[in-house]
This record gives structure tokens, sequence and C-alpha cells, in this order.
């Protein structure tokens, strides 16, 4: 596949009485809706037309109040970010096309890896390394570095054009350098909307994973969105890597499901960890 066919595409809908927005994501063989308003019955008649057998899954973000809708209508719950929507929790609803992606060999030892996360005592921070902010001209140092960490990506971040795109439309990277190259990196992708952002694109060459580097890395993205008055996180795990989830749970992220056969990440199709923080305390 080239770049153009592994980049999702957004469409927007607009009818008389609904519209919704969704994304083609053809690399990882999925429709996601994002957003919708309006009427659902005729938003659900149009997303089951467009939900044709190129893809094998469907996912929606699914306000609080229509989950019992979503739920009679044969969507099951998934997941839930809390906050998403301003504060209020978004859930995770699905549909497949077919059993392979509905199904998933490795769910029990998932949840074991899960239960040890929780288990294991956070190991002391080391001092706060140099890290700094992102900019275009690192593009072509940060898409070696996610080719150097992952075989196989969701999107094309080994693409440095991809990468000035992404910044350019409110993604925020935040870096650690070694020797004049980049050994780790994170991002977090701003929905000014909902004031909420997704810490996503974490890598971390093999042999700098010790020293709580992720960790550092995700608290330097968290008080760059509350200066940019964006007051909520999420962050979507492989369920498979032990370092990622421990790293989200020690920052007090808070588990909300697993998404099944989710994306080709690493090597192949993965079950994703869904975790989310408020980076403000309620006024509760």
């Amino acid at each position: 596949m080239n770049d153009k066919q592994i980049e999702a595409v957004e469409q927007v809908y607009y009818e008389v009485d609904y519209t919704f927005t969704c994304t083609f994501d053809r690399f990882n063989e999925r429709i996601r809706v994002d957003h919708y308003d309006g009427n659902l019955h005729s938003i659900l008649e149009h997303i089951q037309t467009i939900f044709t057998n190129e893809f094998t899954k469907c996912i929606v973000k699914v306000q609080r109040e229509h989950v019992s809708y979503f739920l009679s209508m044969g969507y099951i719950v998934e997941g839930m970010i809390e906050a998403y929507y301003l504060g209020s929790d978004a859930y995770l609803m699905t549909l497949y096309n077919a059993d392979w992606r509905r199904n998933s060999p490795s769910w029990i030892e998932e949840d074991q890896l899960l239960a040890a996360v929780r288990r294991k005592q956070a190991s002391p921070l080391t001092e706060k390394p140099l890290m700094r902010k992102g900019t275009e001209a690192d593009a072509e140092a940060l898409a070696l570095l996610y080719k150097n960490v992952f075989a196989v990506y969701p999107t094309p971040m080994y693409n440095p054009n991809y990468i000035k795109k992404v910044m350019k439309n409110d993604t925020i990277f935040f870096l650690m350098e070694e020797n004049n190259r980049i050994v780790s990196a994170a991002s977090a992708e701003i929905n000014r909307t909902n004031k909420n952002a997704e810490m996503t694109d974490c890598a971390t060459r093999s042999e700098n994973r010790k020293g709580g580097t992720m960790r550092h890395l995700i608290m330097a993205l968290e008080q760059e969105l509350l200066k940019e008055k964006i007051y909520y996180a999420y962050s979507i795990a492989r369920s498979r890597s032990f370092g990622m989830n421990a790293v989200l749970y020690q920052l007090n992220y808070h588990y909300g499901g697993r998404l099944v056969n989710n994306v080709r990440i690493y090597s192949d199709w993965e079950n994703m960890n869904l975790w989310s923080k408020r980076l403000i305390k309620s006024a509760e």
C-alpha cells in the first residue's frame, strides 16, 4: 500500500435532519464516526449503507444518553473515554462484518498483563531530562524513529511529509535526543471543540527504555495542553505492551476497555486498551 491508501479519509455527511462525520480507514479495514447530530434512526441507516464489505469494523463514539438506542440496533460497547465531550463520557460502540475481526485469541493473556500492570510498583523517575517541543524541522528524524520502532503502524508516520501535515493540524510533539538523534517521542492530537487530546505516537528506541522516559514526555505534553486550555486527555495503547500500559496507569489514567483487533500496529492486528484522564480536577 502507498501512503495515500494508508492515510484515512474524512467525509462529512449533511442531510435534512442529521449530520455525521465518518473516517474511512482502508489500511485498518474500518470506518469510524467521531461526531454525529440529529435523527439517530436516519444516521444509523446511513452508516449501514457505507459499512460495506470493504470494511470489517465500524466504530462510533456515542454520547451516554444514546447508548441504549445503539445497543437496541445491534451495536456493542467496547470501551469508554472519560470526559471526551467537554467533560462528558464517550462510549465506543462497534459493529463487525467478519468473525475473525470480532474474536481475539489473546484476550485472557491481555487481561493478565493488565492485572500485572496494576500490581507493579512505579519505579522512581530519573531527574527530569532535557526535552523539547518538536517542529517541522524534526520531521525527517521523527520518521526514522517510527520506522525503527514499528514494523507496521496504522498511520504513515515514517513519512516526513505526513508528520509535517499533522503538526499543521494541531498535533503537538515532544521529544528527547541523545547523540544528535531522537531517541523518544510522543504527541498530543488536539480536539479544540471538545477540549480533549489523544496522547499518541509514543515511541522509544529499545536501548533507551528506562528511567521513565515516556512518563516524562507525557507529563510535558499534559502541561503544554493545559497552557492550550485543553482539559481532558486519552490514549489508546497496544494491549500487549506492558510498558505503555504501565506508563498510563502510573500517570493516573483510568482504564476504559479494550478495542478488539482495532488496528494494524507493531507487527500485526492488535487489540488496543483505552485510557483517559482529567487534566484538571472537577468542581464536584
